[in-house]
């Protein structure tokens, strides 16, 4: 008896969703928190589907995360956003935005924490192995967190003393310096990893995730060493998507808590993050004189306007104020 071919099951709402987002090209990051409020919106209205709601819906749901679960301005902006997208994207359907400007908040200035070039210097003694080299780039180059754990071994350019960014923050890619003192400790730690993943390939192992669709354009560079995270996890894990056994890139958390438990051993009373690193970067180097448009490529800002914040960590304003007590 000949079977009837079934016709493919439509997508549910969130896969669809997630398709929409991989087709914009967003960051798996992103992915996981639009997903994230979209699901909380619609369960906040009791499972109605999107189509059914609108400005109303949408203010009530922002006004719960302010009133009763205390969200951030961040958050708050990550969960309209995130909403936005599946109307626009995804739905198709055009609501006035205006409605909801009373309720899209602005993220207050904040100064960010800045370590003594001596302050650094403490932290990074107290880190070892990988995590040392990883405070020195973020703060010898500038890199933010996820920057520095996503660098490949191809990103090291040795010759010409530079770091190659791809895909920063907001997509960009951009050069900065790959320090002189670290040339030596990377050439051996290279050779270290270069031993795992050449017993990672002995085992029919040796993949890593390539970005972009690059596994269809290249389709052996998953396992070319250039190819290979700088900073590999220390065990092998199924891709969330395909379930391939392969080696990603240290978890964030593991550089979080290394540098929060150096902080603490280098006796610092002040809150330490990898991000710490990039601020005193930043005002080093304009201590050293540098100038801020510099600094602002280094650093990968699309604006001055961000990096000028490190004039104010300088107290280096345009009046530089001396206290009436210190005259």
């Amino acid at each position: 008896m000949t079977q009837i071919p079934q016709p493919p099951q439509k997508k549910k709402l969130l896969e669809q969703f997630r398709d929409q987002i991989r087709i914009k090209q967003y960051s798996p990051r992103t992915e996981k928190t639009y997903v994230h409020w979209v699901r909380e919106y619609i369960l906040f209205h009791n499972k109605r589907h999107p189509r059914e709601m609108a400005v109303p819906e949408i203010n009530q749901f922002i006004t719960h995360l302010v009133v009763e679960r205390k969200a951030s301005a961040s958050t708050q902006n990550q969960a309209i956003s995130a909403i936005l997208f599946l109307y626009r994207n995804l739905l198709n359907i055009t609501l006035d935005e205006t409605a909801l400007d009373f309720i899209r908040p602005k993220k207050g200035k904040r100064v960010p924490i800045v370590l003594s070039k001596d302050e650094a210097r403490a932290v990074i003694a107290s880190l070892a192995g990988p995590y040392k080299i990883m405070a020195q780039i973020m703060y010898g180059s500038g890199l933010r967190l996820m920057e520095c754990l996503r660098l490949r071994v191809k990103d090291i350019d040795f010759e010409n003393h530079r770091i190659l960014v791809y895909d920063g923050k907001g997509g960009d890619d951009r050069v900065t310096m790959l320090p002189e003192s670290l040339i030596v400790p990377l050439r051996e730690h290279l050779k270290e990893i270069k031993i795992i993943h050449q017993k990672d390939l002995a085992e029919g192992f040796g993949s890593v995730y390539m970005p972009f669709g690059l596994d269809k354009k290249i389709p052996t560079g998953h396992k070319q060493w250039i190819w290979q995270y700088l900073f590999p996890a220390s065990t092998l894990s199924p891709d969330p998507e395909t379930k391939t056994m392969r080696r990603h890139h240290i978890h964030e958390t593991a550089l979080q808590r290394a540098i929060r438990d150096a902080a603490r051993a280098a006796k610092l009373e002040k809150r330490v993050t990898p991000h710490t690193f990039r601020h005193s970067f930043a005002t080093h180097l304009l201590q050293n004189n540098y100038d801020i448009r510099t600094i602002q490529e280094l650093l990968g800002h699309k604006d001055v306007k961000t990096t000028m914040i490190y004039t104010h960590v300088l107290q280096r304003g345009g009046l530089a104020v001396k206290s009436p007590l210190d005259n």
